[in-house]
């Protein structure tokens, strides 16, 4: 919903535009840069720390007037900065290349989803796919949702972020479901909604223990990776919590509805080395 209503805050990646690369003699105050350059009129103008105290990226918003107008944009920031900074490089993202990175993000993540979708299919039961689908679009829509409200930039550095989710979030789903497959060929007999509650307690401080770990990291890049990161930081901090979370509220308990078939789980699974209750 927050999609359809507010939209994403797409970054220069998806929308076109101007990107500056620039080296200063010492580290810059970037408060009055981006003050100066805000009085030119350009449109929207971000700063950010790349890399070194002393190197910035400058962004700012597609010109009207084509190829010509980005060049008095350049000159004009240019004439604002101090003599001595150094340039290091000027690209201008046309619109073009911006849709066409749009269209491959999309494919990117829609590629993955299919392709977790038939591997999970082919190695459980078509019950397991499709629940971790659902919770797999489920992390992915959320996370779209978050980035819609509270307009963090949204380029490709986000799209690698929410890969990473699928990734990370369908290895806890599919430990679960391991053992959920494991569980089914040894208690036969046990009712369902608490086999898989049980399978669940079974692997919850695995998952926690590995999420925890995770955000430790992520935590630190977020707090100490400057703002060219900070998007796919909190990308991953918010996927983490959101893929955990769905793993097991959310893949597990879609079986019940699905009614997953007993009999052909045990028969894709060696013979259990306990007896069934």
């Amino acid at each position: 919903g927050l999609f359809m209503t507010r939209g994403l805050n797409y970054g220069i990646d998806f929308r076109g535009g101007i990107m500056i690369e620039i080296r200063t003699p010492s580290p810059g105050n970037i408060g009055q840069m981006r003050s100066d350059l805000s009085d030119l009129g350009l449109g929207e103008i971000s700063i950010q720390e790349f890399g070194e105290v002393t190197d910035y990226l400058i962004r700012v918003q597609k010109q009207e007037g084509g190829d010509k107008a980005q060049q008095v944009a350049v000159e004009r920031v240019k004439a604002t900065l101090p003599s001595n900074i150094e340039y290091r490089r000027t690209e201008f993202v046309g619109p073009q290349v911006s849709q066409e990175l749009f269209r491959d993000g999309v494919l990117a993540v829609l590629f993955a989803i299919f392709g977790i979708l038939a591997y999970i299919w082919f190695r459980f039961e078509w019950q397991f796919g499709l629940g971790a689908i659902i919770a797999l679009t489920h992390d992915v829509v959320t996370t779209i949702g978050i980035f819609a409200l509270t307009g963090l930039e949204f380029n490709l550095s986000t799209v690698a972020a929410i890969l990473t989710i699928a990734g990370y979030s369908i290895n806890d789903t599919v430990v679960v479901y391991d053992r959920v497959r494991e569980n089914l060929r040894k208690y036969k007999t046990m009712p369902l909604p608490e086999l898989l509650n049980n399978s669940i307690n079974e692997t919850l401080s695995r998952t926690v223990m590995t999420s925890v770990t995770t955000l430790l990291a992520l935590g630190s890049l977020y707090l100490l990776g400057g703002e060219v990161i900070r998007g796919f930081s909190f990308g991953m901090i918010w996927g983490v919590l959101i893929g955990t979370y769905s793993s097991i509220c959310l893949a597990v308990p879609l079986l019940l509805y699905l009614n997953v078939d007993r009999g052909t789980a045990t028969r894709m699974t060696p013979t259990a080395q306990e007896p069934a209750e």
